[in-house]
């Protein structure tokens, strides 16, 4: 478990500086508008971007709305530096582990994470903080990679030996497990050919 952290670690810091243009950072990329166009329906003000690598998606978000308060929690230090470079003072950037969030409870209106969930180790963790910090009605949206039965299997297996530190790939059926142990009104979509899209709500009371 700690060897694919530090090797997702290792990888996202040799990856920061061409991320945002290479064929690595592509698959998150091609999700962005995704990410985005789901977040224009919920109403928030602070959100934080789990997993924010380069920052881009929340250097999008003060495009479109300048009011928002964001924070971006990443693994990789050299991340956090290309945000920083990128998005200066208009967001509170932490370096930090998904499984142990340095914020108070009840901080955010929404949590997002986008093509990142598949690095984590201990995704119910995860999922059980992410609720911690979430406010009463507060909403939880992720992207990720996704492939279809045989594919995923293959994949899943090839990822025991990932040296970027890839842990696992869900299926609908998965992901909607993992999600209803915490949240409610859960939603699960393709997206194209190899993603998905997942949300749920923290219960209001």
């Amino acid at each position: 478990m700690t060897d694919a952290k530090e090797n997702s670690k290792a990888a996202f810091d040799q990856q920061a500086a061409t991320y945002d243009r290479d064929v690595k950072g592509q698959h998150a990329r091609a999700l962005y508008p995704v990410i985005l166009e789901k977040l224009s329906r919920i109403p928030y003000h602070t959100a934080l971007d789990l997993g924010c690598g380069t920052g881009e998606l929340m250097r999008r978000i003060l495009e479109k709305d300048g009011s928002k308060v964001l924070y971006g929690l990443d693994l990789s230090e050299q991340m956090l530096e290309t945000a920083k470079k990128k998005l200066g003072g208009k967001v509170d950037l932490v370096l930090g582990d998904s499984e142990h969030l340095p914020f108070e409870d009840a901080s955010f209106d929404v949590v997002y994470c986008n093509d990142s969930f598949h690095h984590y180790p201990a995704p119910d963790e995860v999922l059980g903080e992410v609720f911690r910090v979430l406010k009463p009605g507060g909403t939880f949206l992720m992207c990720d990679s996704w492939h279809p039965g045989l594919g995923r299997v293959l994949i899943n297996a090839w990822f025991r030996h990932s040296r970027e530190g890839d842990v696992k790939l869900y299926s609908e059926r998965e992901m909607r497990k993992l999600l209803s142990g915490h949240f409610s009104e859960i939603q699960w979509e393709r997206v194209g050919s190899n993603a998905c899209m997942a949300m749920g709500i923290k219960p209001p009371f």
